[in-house]
């Protein structure tokens, strides 16, 4: 399925609103995720820090999260806005996460506060995958 420049705008909206409500008093990097699902429904996250810095969450798992619970299981586009010089991509962790609910295919758009600064596909952002067509399911 193609996303629709109007459904990226929406996702857009989402992730920049869920940005402003991230907890990040330590790095001051606020980030803000919105994923669409095979329902239609928007799920958007952010990321959320910790003192023991390695027990963060990341934008885009906030928003796995949020999909899951609401009964999607696949990822037909994603969106993350983050501020810096360059496009904020998600990790290499985040990467691996929405590789098990998406394909090579889908949409991954990085916007600032104010444009969209880089279009990727998952596949772009992480080649070669391992995913769950690896694993027999029983």
């Amino acid at each position: 399925m193609a996303v629709s420049e109007i459904l990226m705008t929406q996702l857009i909206e989402a992730a920049r609103a869920a940005r402003e409500r991230a907890y990040a008093p330590y790095s001051r990097f606020a980030v803000g995720a919105a994923l669409l699902d095979e329902h239609g429904e928007v799920h958007a996250g952010c990321n959320i820090e910790n003192a023991a810095f390695p027990q963060g969450q990341c934008a885009e798992a906030s928003a796995l999260a949020h999909l899951v619970l609401a009964g999607g299981t696949k990822v037909l586009a994603a969106v993350v806005v983050g501020v810096a010089d360059s496009p904020v991509t998600p990790c290499g962790g985040c990467r691996q996460k929405l590789r098990e609910f998406a394909g090579d295919d889908t949409p991954v758009w990085c916007a600032d506060l104010h444009a969209v600064r880089g279009r990727y596909t998952l596949g772009e952002l992480l080649p070669a995958s391992f995913g769950p067509t690896h694993l027999p399911v029983s």
